[in-house]
């Protein structure tokens, strides 16, 4: 899929943008010169643009200077748009009394381009659980939560959403994945074996405003082996509960019943 020609072009701004894109999809940090290649210009182009932006903290150099690599500045910046904001206050009275009924951790997700990202979480009262950090990323074709999203949203939204994946993962099977949205759509959540940790099975609903996803919650469950341990099925069904109340409150501007 070919990008229009934009109107209006601001050099400077596209290369800040370009850096800022190829440090965030990087694993490490990298060099002046990796980047230089990254973003196809020389080093005399970028070299100010890093100044800058190392000046105004989005991004930083590691120990030893062994490279540039972004800093949390732009995740926080996320974190103030009023959806994200709004959906992480109504949820999370919510998810500590799901993590409190279940004994299991959750996490909220939302999409961030063609991956997710963990907004906040909640640990449970026990001593026993898989946490996940918040600002955690993952592709979403290879994550439960991002099939929840996936399934859930309009099909124009989800074809664009699945175009901009194939873009990073050109050898994804698009019409399997497409089965299991379908199903998940069927079923109204996602039960996955962890696509990260064995004897992990994520649990994943969707958080819905006028019928698509903004955010899932999920719960990376591990059966335990005590006397107020839930199962599997009681889980869900107590997940499906919370989604649906903060759903409900972000329909209309409620706050969240008390339980």
């Amino acid at each position: 899929m070919t990008n229009p020609t934009p109107k209006y072009r601001a050099p400077a701004l596209d290369k800040g943008l370009d850096i800022l894109e190829l440090l965030a999809g990087s694993s490490g940090p990298l060099s002046i010169a990796e980047i230089s290649e990254g973003v196809g210009r020389s080093r005399g182009e970028i070299f100010r643009m890093l100044q800058v932006l190392e000046e105004r903290d989005y991004i930083a150099r590691g120990e030893g200077d062994v490279g540039y690599s972004v800093t949390p500045r732009l995740f926080r910046l996320g974190m103030e748009q009023p959806p994200v904001k709004s959906a992480i206050e109504t949820a999370l009275p919510i998810m500590h009394h799901l993590a409190e009924a279940c004994g299991q951790a959750c996490h909220l997700v939302v999409p961030s381009g063609e991956q997710i990202v963990v907004v906040a979480r909640v640990d449970p009262p026990g001593e026993v659980a898989l946490v996940v950090r918040v600002g955690h990323r993952r592709p979403m074709s290879q994550s439960t939560s991002g099939h929840v999203l996936l399934a859930f949203q309009e099909e124009q939204t989800r074809e664009r959403w699945l175009d901009l994946i194939m873009r990073f993962e050109p050898n994804l099977d698009r019409k399997k994945l497409m089965r299991l949205l379908s199903q998940l759509r069927t079923r109204g959540y996602a039960c996955e074996r962890s696509h990260v940790v064995e004897a992990v099975t994520d649990l994943s609903a969707p958080v819905l405003q006028h019928g698509s996803a903004v955010c899932a919650l999920t719960i990376p469950y591990i059966d335990q082996q005590t006397a107020t341990s839930h199962s599997t099925d009681e889980v869900i069904a107590a997940l499906l509960r919370a989604t649906g109340e903060i759903s409900e409150a972000l329909q209309f501007g409620s706050s969240p019943r008390n339980s």
